[in-house]
Parts: C-alpha cells; sequence; structure tokens
C-alpha cells in the first residue's frame, strides 16, 4: 500500500512531490523549511525556522496519524554548522528518548535560502 499523505497544516509542496508517503509500515516525510503555512513565508532566523519545520513535521505526522515519537531517522541540513548547538536545542525540545537516528550535514544552499530543512522516517508500530 502506497498512500500520499496531505495536510493544509503544513506548507504545500513547491513541486512535483508529496509531503509525505506512506508505504506500508513506514512514513517519509519529504523535506520541510521553515515556511509558514498560513502566509506561504518564510520565517526570519535560526531559531524561528527549526521551530517552524519542527511545527510543519509534526502536522504531517498528526495528518498520517503518527508522532515524533515514532520517528527513525532525521536528517537535518543546515546552511551553516554555525547553527548547530541552536538547532541541536530545540530539536531536543520536541523529542524524548528513544532518539532517532540521525545525520546533521552541512549544504552551499537550501530552498528559498533558508537556513534549515529537515526530513524523517517514520515507523508505525
Amino acid at each position: 500500500m502506497v498512500k500520499a499523505i496531505h495536510t493544509e497544516n503544513a506548507p504545500a509542496a513547491i513541486g512535483p512531490y508529496s509531503q509525505a508517503i506512506q508505504a506500508g509500515d513506514f512514513v517519509y516525510v519529504s523535506g520541510q523549511i521553515g515556511l509558514n503555512p498560513s502566509t506561504s513565508e518564510v520565517v526570519e532566523g535560526i531559531d524561528n525556522q527549526t521551530k517552524q519545520v519542527l511545527q510543519n513535521l509534526q502536522a504531517i505526522l498528526t495528518e498520517a496519524d503518527t508522532d515524533f515519537s515514532q520517528v527513525v531517522k532525521f536528517t537535518i541540513y543546515l546552511s551553516s554548522m554555525d547553527d548547530f548547538a541552536t538547532v541541536n536545542k530545540i530539536y531536543g525540545d520536541y523529542l524524548s528518548e528513544p532518539y532517532p537516528a540521525r545525520a546533521t550535514v552541512e549544504v552551499s544552499r537550501l530552498p528559498k535560502d533558508v537556513l534549515v530543512e529537515m526530513d524523517v522516517v517514520v515507523y508505525k508500530k
């Protein structure tokens, strides 16, 4: 079973992709940026962008009938590793143990020149 997941509580896809796809027991959530779904504008600053990214992910997970406790893998993309500690702190506020596996990488550029993007993989028990 493959099913597209979509919610109005997260930014609409800005290309030919889905917000998330459920494939069997797994949900693959597309990369989310600090775009406010109500205004379609990027929020300012690394703190606000990180919180908005996590809120967008949370909205998609809710639509998929899951939550952060079932995330098995996070990937975080940063425009600068100088923001790592800030993002790590805010990220930690949204999660609890056992923490998911994670990769964090610095990239040369992100959509709309945002500072952070994240995607997740969920295993629905």
